[in-house]
């Protein structure tokens, strides 16, 4: 609309034009069922034909009479709630609508006397100030109306299809590389929670009906030069429900020094949280506030990603300066899972941090989480670079007792028993230090007949892992002093490592032929000692002369007594030693019995005529009972013996 000034009749019989349109506008508004919009047009008009015949009478010395009366009325529906401390829009529909209407009068009031010339007229000077102020109280209070709304409907949305971080199972690891075991392993896998992996899950952070009440205000704010304080206002709500939620992931707000002077039980927990932190809030709370924004300040161009921006920046931080702590640390190997859990979750929502911060004032956020994947990529590197070398550097100063299964097997294996879950991403970020690795593995899957699952970049590294652990077995092995014990503990050992493998996810990245080839291994250790320890045994009861029918007496005597001797020698040795696995241990008393008890049975049967309890310390049977109590990895004498117990 062109200036008022320029509008203002100058004949009489215009006059009664603008007398008589004034009228037909204050008729038209007293019709029921108008939209707010038409509405909001004929209340625009009538101010402006106010003004105009205010503008006449001023130069006829009436002034600015009903332009004052005009203002005087609104002013009464505004000051009105100053007083009142009931917030309008608890009060019903009818009571916003009018305060909303007494607002956009103002507004309306203050461009049209804006429009027209001052010419040093002080009663307009006086109305425009009068309306500004005005305007201002409403603008404080509807910024009081925002504010409450948001506080109000804030919902308290915990998602409930995710485990809390405090039931996710979680493994402290030791300094050592050998404190891994069995049931620790079970329990150290971060992958029981990925299978609550969520896509996008957006909630109501306002109920849905309040929604159009937050936008009324908007609007109003905006179209009045009000959008800074609302902005404000807006974030400052939203900024600290997103805050308050972040604390509900019970996520400290650290510093990179805090995290890189944690010791290892406490940042494992954290690393946990922050992984699981990552997706609520990224796929959750920012999916949710980037729809808020949209839904409010939509029609607002650039303001809403600012806004969206503001409200998410400090959370957003405190998120990236974990990550970058974690990924400038140094990288031990009881990281490594922890730091592929937080590698996989960030590449995960990478694309959905990309659409969230999509415009210019966002790019700082996408460019950071980029550089941030990319650190934590070399991170877990290093750490399984540092788990290899930690394999293969593992030193004993004394031989593990009894010869059972060694810790660092332990931790070893069921350690990479885990690796599967994240052979993806294993294989990705290792393709380039496959070339090296294969070439060291002698094993034949990782050539050209090799299948897609032995060949791939991470099966050819668990192989080098497992072959530098065979190399320090046998280097442990020689701290041994009993022959017989090495070939034992080399047994358990290696026969724990294809159980693992047998009966695990690992078969099918080791495949079906280095099974083989280290079950043969086993069994070879396991004869090896049979021939080390009982040759020279049964080597006793060989007869001497073997024309004669039997033995003289004192012949038979002697041999009785130098097998008694090292039979019970080798008992009171071997009856310490370990093999925790029951059916080895088994099969190996099994196939020890069958060459000592026979060859002691056969030697008696070529002998009956000496047979007596003079000449014979031990039966047959007590022999066969006897070796019953090999590898319990309990010492025993013969007076302690089961047989001597029963007896």
């Amino acid at each position: 609309m062109d200036e008022c000034q320029s509008a203002i009749p100058a004949h009489d019989g215009d006059l009664h034009v603008v007398a008589a349109a004034h009228h037909i506008v204050k008729a038209l508004g007293t019709t029921k069922n108008l939209s707010d919009d038409l509405r909001k047009i004929l209340i625009d008009l009538d101010a402006h034909l106010s003004l105009i015949t205010s503008n006449i009478d001023s130069k006829g010395g009436k002034g600015f009479v009903e332009v004052e009366e005009r203002l005087k009325r609104v002013e009464r529906k505004i000051v009105i709630w100053e007083s009142d401390r009931i917030m309008i829009w608890d009060s019903g529909p009818k009571e916003v609508s009018d305060y909303l209407e007494a607002v956009d009068e103002v507004q309306t009031l203050i461009d049209s006397l804006r429009g027209l010339s001052m010419n040093e007229n002080q009663k307009q000077k006086e109305l425009l100030h009068r309306a500004s102020s005005l305007l201002q109280m409403a603008m404080s209070r509807l910024e009081e109306e925002l504010i409450h709304m948001l506080v109000k409907h804030k919902q308290q949305s915990e998602p409930t299809y995710m485990p809390s971080p405090s039931s996710q199972r979680n493994v402290v690891y030791s300094e050592s590389v050998v404190s891994l075991d069995n049931e620790s392993a079970k329990e150290a896998s971060s992958k029981s929670s990925r299978s609550d992996e969520c896509g996008e899950y957006i909630v109501d952070l306002v109920p849905e009906h309040v929604i159009p009440d937050i936008k009324s205000i908007a609007k109003v704010m905006f179209a009045s030069d009000y959008g800074q304080e609302f902005c404000e206002a807006f974030i400052g709500v939203r900024k600290e429900a997103l805050e308050q939620h972040f604390d509900i992931l019970e996520n400290g707000k650290l510093s990179i020094e805090d995290v890189l002077k944690m010791e290892w039980c406490s940042l494992s927990t954290e690393m946990n949280k922050w992984t699981w932190s990552m997706k609520i809030i990224f796929r959750v709370y920012l999916m949710s506030e980037k729809r808020l924004c949209d839904q409010v300040l939509g029609e607002f161009g650039s303001v809403n990603s600012f806004c969206f921006l503001e409200i998410a920046k400090t959370t957003i931080l405190c998120l990236l300066n974990f990550g970058e702590a974690i990924a400038m640390g140094p990288q031990e190997p009881e990281k490594l899972l922890r730091l592929l859990d937080m590698y996989e979750t960030l590449a995960d929502l990478v694309l959905d941090i990309d659409a969230l911060f999509s415009e210019d004032g966002g790019s700082f956020v996408r460019l950071e989480f980029h550089k941030l994947l990319e650190g934590l990529a070399d991170s877990v590197k290093a750490a399984f670079n540092t788990f290899r070398v930690a394999v293969s550097s593992n030193g004993s100063l004394y031989p593990f007792p009894g010869g059972g299964v060694h810790p660092l097997s332990k931790y070893v294996m069921n350690y990479i028993s885990m690796f599967p879950d994240y052979s993806s991403t294993l294989n990705l970020l290792l393709e380039d230090q496959h070339s090296d690795v294969a070439s060291l593995v002698s094993e034949p899957q990782c050539g050209p007949t090799a299948s897609l699952s032995t060949s791939c970049p991470m099966a050819c590294h668990l192989r080098s892992i497992t072959s530098s652990l065979e190399s320090n077995l046998h280097k442990k092995s020689k701290l041994y002093k009993d022959e017989a014990l090495q070939h034992i503990f080399l047994m358990n050992n290696l026969h724990y490592m294809v159980q693992k493998v047998k009966g695990s996810e690992l078969r099918p990245f080791f495949g079906d032929e280095w099974i083989r080839k280290h079950n043969a291994k086993f069994q070879q250790h396991e004869m090896n000692y049979e021939r080390v320890t009982w040759s020279s045994v049964v080597l006793l009861l060989k007869d001497d002369n073997p024309g004669s029918s039997s033995l003289s007496k004192s012949a038979f005597k002697e041999k009785c007594k130098g097998f008694s001797i090292a039979f019970e020698e080798v008992y009171k040795n071997q009856t310490s030693w370990c093999i925790p696995d029951p059916q080895l241990r088994e099969d190996l008393r099994i196939s020890t019995s069958l060459k000592v008890v026979h060859a002691y049975r056969t030697f008696l049967g070529r002998n009956p005529a000496h047979v007596d309890d003079k000449c014979i310390k031990h039966t047959v049977e007590d022999v066969e009972k006897l070796l019953l109590d090999l590898f319990e990895g309990s010492p025993r004498s013969l007076r302690n013996s089961r047989r001597m117990m029963k007896t």
